[in-house]
């Protein structure tokens, strides 16, 4: 029966390919090798309990996940009801349900496997020989969580009862306060591709993380003055009181600087991936990769259309 049905599905979806060009999650599905990713993940230690759902089919729900800022419950419902996202997914027999989803999350946040999932995409990111320019850029955006109340009778301190994130913290920018987390991100100059994300508590000080390796040329804004890098260029604009030739330098910087509003701003307004009602670090870190490998293939999706002299616009 479940044959027939994806059978169906796949004949309703050729019609409605008849109505418009491929979409772009058609796009996105080929021009990497999702199997590749399979071969990261541990075996199974014991055969025992329902087996797991193909590996694939997670990753790619997590990246659908990134792609539209959605909840665990809403994907679930969203898969189940959109036929491009089954298209996208192969027409799977069944759908997880949206605590399976969670706990493959969790599975990521506790093992290395994440790491690997981003080295193997940046691997095949690679091979498309992508035009760059001479350096990375490095900044960071706030990721905004839920801050969550107190019941006023209630005690303060660690034995108070909240709804607030776990390991979000407060910090203030200017006159806004903002409570959760915050994403760094370095970004190759020329092709506007994120090569390395870290998640932090609000109040991290943006100098302490450093993603710089010691033979690029990194450009930072004021908010780095003073914090020293192992790169082997610092572009890192000055504050305070400036002569002539520093304003000038500055200027020269904030020109190269600005190709990384490109990717905060895609981040933040076309993949949702400026909040999160995740809790904790470990999960938050997981889901901000999968905003970054949305955001990434959307862009070299972008980047091989242009190279091939498409219409198509990101």
């Amino acid at each position: 029966m479940s044959n027939l049905i994806n059978f169906a599905l796949r004949e309703e979806f050729s019609k409605i390919k008849t109505l418009s060009r491929s979409s772009k999650l058609e796009e996105i599905e080929k021009i990497i090798d999702w199997n590749k990713f399979l071969q990261l993940f541990p075996e199974k230690e014991s055969s025992r309990g329902r087996p797991p759902y193909e590996k694939i089919l997670m990753v790619k729900l997590l990246f659908l996940q990134g792609c539209y800022g959605i909840s665990d419950e809403e994907l679930e419902f969203q898969v189940n009801d959109r036929i491009s996202f089954r298209n996208f997914l192969d027409f799977p027999e069944s759908i997880p349900d949206f605590s399976t989803i969670w706990r493959f999350r969790e599975d990521l946040a506790d093992k290395d496997t994440i790491d690997k999932i981003w080295a193997e995409l940046h691997r095949q990111i690679s091979e498309k020989n992508i035009q760059v320019k001479e350096g990375v850029i490095q900044d960071a955006s706030f990721i905004i969580a839920e801050p969550g109340k107190k019941n006023g009778n209630a005690p303060r301190g660690r034995t108070a009862e909240t709804s607030r994130s776990k390991d979000g913290t407060w910090t203030k920018k200017g006159k806004k306060s903002y409570f959760g987390f915050k994403r760094h991100i370095k970004v190759r100059r020329g092709s506007k591709i994120i090569e390395e994300v870290a998640v932090t508590t609000a109040k991290t000080f943006d100098g302490a993380i450093d993603l710089a390796q010691p033979n690029e040329i990194v450009y930072r804004d004021r908010g780095y003055t003073g914090v020293n890098t192992k790169a082997k260029g610092n572009g890192t604009m000055k504050r305070g009181k400036l002569d002539i030739y520093q304003r000038l330098r500055n200027k020269r910087i904030m020109k190269k600087r600005a190709e990384r509003e490109h990717p905060i701003a895609a981040i933040e307004r076309c993949l949702k991936g400026g909040k999160t009602r995740l809790t904790t670090i470990y999960r938050v870190f997981v889901q901000q990769v999968f905003v970054c490998i949305a955001y990434n293939l959307h862009r070299l999706r972008f980047l091989l259309n242009k190279h091939s002299d498409s219409s198509i616009k990101c």
